[in-house]
């Protein structure tokens, strides 16, 4: 296995805690934070996706005009520094001390990238889907994030929470991976076979600079 020359996360529930935007969602709603939380968890493990929990509870729920709506009631979606896990500071600063590529690339809307960007998070490049036109899991997406990166595949570690989107495409891809224990996802999907194949399995980001320094020290320079 090649050394690790760049480490790129994808961003909700991986570096950006999303209950509370889903708790603002339920608001918005007029759902019971506590039911709409039960209700999404539920359609996950069967399968479904978020967008489903909102049409539940509120047939023919149309995502771009509710924002619009909530932008104009002055609640708009997205997320801030608040919303940040609180590991990830010191996790991106430990990958950087090690001279690695630090990155974020994720599913998310244009809106995202300033919002992203007003973190100030020292990364080196950040990929969001709607502004490169293409999403996970599409190969393209981390052919994408491979491009941004200037490092082959076998050297990028992808870090994410969803066995579905950052997963299996990023091995698939030749990626190596770890896989982040946390947020909805993290805790309902199940697939022992593509989790052996990840290069780490975690429950937080605190350890990974550490365990990223380990296994390059295995690697020849």
């Amino acid at each position: 296995m090649s050394r690790i020359e760049a480490v790129l996360f994808d961003i909700g529930e991986t570096l950006i805690n999303e209950g509370e935007i889903y708790g603002r969602w339920a608001d918005w709603l007029g759902v019971p934070r506590h039911t709409f939380l039960t209700k999404l968890g539920a359609m996950l493990a069967a399968g479904g996706t978020a967008m489903d929990a909102f049409e539940h509870f509120r047939p023919g729920f149309d995502l771009a005009a509710e924002e619009r709506r909530r932008a104009e009631a002055g609640v708009p979606n997205g997320f801030g520094p608040a919303d940040l896990y609180p590991d990830v500071r010191d996790c991106l600063a430990g990958l950087r001390a090690q001279g690695l590529l630090v990155g974020a690339a994720g599913n998310q809307p244009v809106e995202a990238a300033e919002q992203f960007a007003a973190l100030g998070l020292p990364m080196d490049m950040v990929g969001i889907s709607d502004v490169w036109g293409v999403s996970k899991p599409d190969p393209e997406f981390f052919a994408r994030c491979a491009a941004e990166c200037g490092r082959p595949p076998a050297a990028i570690l992808y870090v994410g929470d969803r066995i579905d989107n950052d997963v299996r495409p990023a091995l698939a891809f030749g990626m190596q991976v770890a896989f982040l224990r946390r947020g909805p996802w993290g805790h309902i999907q199940r697939d022992e076979e593509a989790l052996r194949r990840c290069a780490f399995v975690l429950d937080d980001l605190a350890a990974l600079p550490e365990l990223v320094a380990a296994r390059n020290a295995r690697r020849n320079p």
